[in-house]
């Protein structure tokens, strides 16, 4: 049976017009589940009861179920959601100053095989639908519901590879962003890849004004051989020009994502290349301490080490920002928490 979260706001008119109901339904249930949040079928006072019973049969509507929710000191929050297949997710609520992000999972288990990455320790199993990427921000929204707040950001950066998952990631964006939905701003939604150089040049003709944001994490050929396998397929140089078409055709600021492993890729000598590889774009790169994961014995850069190496990049014209760190208390790491999840189910 399809979720009902699955629909975007076109889609919707277009399933109630199917029906033979008039189009101002689909806007009807369109607010029912984005503004008013609603949590069943029943509770859609305006609509008939042969129009709820019809939904019914049709689609699923139930929430997510949280397995686990931990919270930080920070602020942080991170949670475990289990599908209605049984398989098992994970989401990230991160307070800022400007607002309140939710790092978003778009497989289940990732195949890209970053050596860094706790994603990888189970592989993907399946892609997950525009709905249930959906759901994860309703999820985050109902517990920020109480405080009075709301989800700003939202960052595709979660477990798996939004490229390979490209026409559900694309519809989810949609119904984030639609303003009678939960009207969360295009330039608030940041789309990451490793490096799919196919999904980069599809994303530049779309020509929509989402963020892209590239897990670069390497500066040379050889060092992200070494821990991104995707650059065996796509070398630096076939994703710098992908990344040249996507300015030509949008004209949009890049981000580069480089987490900083201790005598992996901190060196004096990454930065110049990184610094190098970067001249000529558009490009903001983000240093993020890296949230160690025991399974794969890299080190995360102590802080002094972080200043060096962002000190080097703004000395050479290279315009970065070093992240804060979230959730160092918790199981902050992405993949992490559902790792061990699933470890313990197999236990």
């Amino acid at each position: 049976m399809k979720s009902i979260y699955d629909l975007n706001y076109e889609q919707m008119e277009q399933m109630v017009l199917d029906r033979g109901w008039k189009k101002y339904r689909g806007n009807q249930i369109f607010q029912w589940l984005y503004r008013k949040r609603a949590l069943h079928f029943d509770e859609m006072s305006d609509l008939s009861l042969q129009m709820k019973e019809e939904l019914q049969k049709e689609f699923r509507m139930e929430p997510l179920k949280i397995l686990s929710r931990q919270i930080s000191n920070d602020g942080t929050r991170k949670y475990l959601f289990e599908l209605a297949d049984g398989s098992s997710i994970e989401t990230v609520l991160m307070v800022y100053n400007y607002g309140n992000c939710v790092c978003v999972t778009s497989q289940v288990g990732c195949n890209m095989g970053c050596k860094f990455c706790a994603s990888g320790l189970l592989k993907k199993q399946r892609d997950l639908t525009s709905g249930e990427m959906v759901q994860q921000i309703l999820e985050v929204q109902k517990d920020l519901d109480e405080s009075g707040q709301r989800v700003s950001h939202i960052v595709v950066m979660g477990t798996g590879e939004p490229f390979d998952n490209y026409d559900n990631v694309l519809n989810f964006c949609k119904t984030v962003n639609h303003d009678r939905g939960l009207a969360i701003g295009a330039r608030h939604i940041t789309i990451s890849t490793c490096g799919l150089v196919d999904g980069i040049r599809r994303f530049a003709d779309e020509q929509v004004q989402y963020n892209l944001a590239i897990s670069l994490h390497a500066p040379n050929d050889v060092l992200r051989n070494e821990i991104m396998p995707v650059n065996r397929a796509y070398p630096i140089s076939e994703l710098m020009d992908a990344l040249r078409y996507y300015t030509s055709k949008n004209n949009r600021r890049l981000s580069f994502e480089y987490i900083l492993l201790k005598g992996k890729n901190d060196s004096e000598e990454c930065a110049r290349q990184l610094a190098e590889l970067t001249r000529g774009f558009d490009v903001f790169i983000n240093l993020i301490p890296y949230n160690q994961v025991d399974e794969h014995g890299f080190v995360t850069v102590d802080d002094k080490g972080a200043m060096r190496f962002y000190d080097r990049l703004m000395k050479l014209n290279a315009r970065c920002t070093l992240r804060q760190k979230h959730g160092v208390d918790i199981d902050a790491a992405c993949g992490q928490l559902r790792a061990k999840y699933e470890r313990g189910k197999s236990n």
